[in-house]
């Protein structure tokens, strides 16, 4: 089952929406007979991949075992039910990690292995493999994406000057790790603020991926320029979720590919909490924040954060732009408790990875 789960980290950065599976083959007499994980979207899922493995090398699949980190899929997608596969290739006994959450599935996988006779065993590797999978069960549990709100910073929790400057806080061994979680996420979203202040592309580069990030913009009042670089990159959507309606605006930029999505709250700003239910209607798994100190505290304040990834380096920086803007509180008992989860070293800089408490439990 480490190996299985080993294999589904390999799909990462290419399996959304997806999830991520991955699933070894065992004979009789304990050898490794196939293997493989599931690949993009449409493409073959972890089982498909791992009996292909094994008849490319003229190997028999009858009496084996499969280890697999999710409950094979039982309705008919973009790809037939892989327990029907696992049943045609004369496979005994099904060892998964945990119940697919899908509606789709859920338990019915497992139901239709038992009933063609085969031994099922669930549990080993479920809690590596839901976290491998958590923006896929927030989803399909909530209906909303894993939100992780990244930001840099130096040590006193400055993210820019006064003067807007920001580039660079932290190292290059740090934006690289960036680039690494931008890669896993579904989409990254950000704010009019950032778009007009900095034309970012949010694309991924400094890691190698096979596929780019969607992109969501926050702009209320439909600000976006047509030629803004958030609109260049091939092979992904830009999502713009605004408050007013203005045609003409609306028509420039979705001649440049883009879908506008009006959601307006009772204060004429973007219904952020309608936002993430419309995002997991689109098949948003993992939402990789990198927006403004505004917009962050805005996000943090209605409690739709899950995550937080922070890096910070060794400089102090004093006053400036800082990670979040929400309070004041009265007193420290109002504070957002948090868990670490993690705290690496990336070059000189720090990267902590921070759970808002209880975000977890669905």
């Amino acid at each position: 089952m480490n190996q299985a789960l080993e294999l589904a980290a390999q799909a990462l950065f290419l399996s959304n929406p997806n999830p991520r599976v991955g699933c070894v083959i065992v004979a009789p007499d304990g050898q490794i007979i196939g293997q493989g994980f599931t690949q993009q979207a449409g493409g073959p899922h972890a089982e498909v991949m791992a009996l292909r493995d094994a008849a490319s090398a003229h190997r028999d699949t009858r009496g084996a075992t499969a280890y697999v980190t999710l409950e094979p899929c039982s309705h008919q997608g973009r790809t037939g039910p892989c327990c029907d596969a696992l049943i045609q290739a004369g496979i005994t006994k099904v060892v998964a990690s945990l119940q697919d959450p899908n509606p789709l599935v859920g338990g019915r996988g497992f139901d239709r292995l038992r009933a063609a006779g085969i031994d099922v065993v669930v549990g080993p590797g479920e809690q590596a493999s839901r976290e491998l999978n958590i923006g896929f069960f927030s989803r399909m549990v909530r209906g909303t994406p894993w939100v992780r709100l990244k930001t840099a910073a130096s040590l006193d929790g400055t993210t820019a000057l006064e003067n807007g400057a920001s580039q660079w806080i932290t190292s290059a061994q740090a934006r690289a790790d960036g680039h690494a979680w931008r890669a896993r996420a579904c989409a990254v979203l950000t704010g009019i603020g950032t778009v007009l202040d900095d034309n970012p592309r949010l694309d991924v580069r400094d890691v190698a991926s096979p596929r780019q990030p969607h992109v969501v913009v926050v702009d209320s009042r439909l600000q976006t320029p047509p030629d803004a670089s958030v609109l260049t990159t091939t092979g992904r959507t830009c999502y713009i979720y605004a408050a007013v309606q203005d045609k003409p605006r609306q028509a420039a930029l979705e001649s440049r590919g883009a879908q506008v999505i009006h959601l307006p709250n009772a204060q004429g700003k973007v219904d952020l909490a309608a936002m993430l239910k419309d995002l997991g209607h689109k098949g948003i798994n993992e939402l990789h924040v990198e927006a403004g100190h505004k917009l962050n505290g805005s996000l943090v304040r209605e409690g739709l954060v899950d995550e937080l990834l922070v890096y910070l380096a060794p400089r102090w920086l004093g006053e400036g732009a800082r990670m979040a803007d929400f309070g004041p509180l009265e007193a420290l008992a109002e504070g957002i408790a948090l868990q670490f989860t993690s705290v690496d070293r990336f070059g000189p800089d720090l990267r902590i990875v921070a759970r808002f408490e209880g975000r977890d439990r669905f």
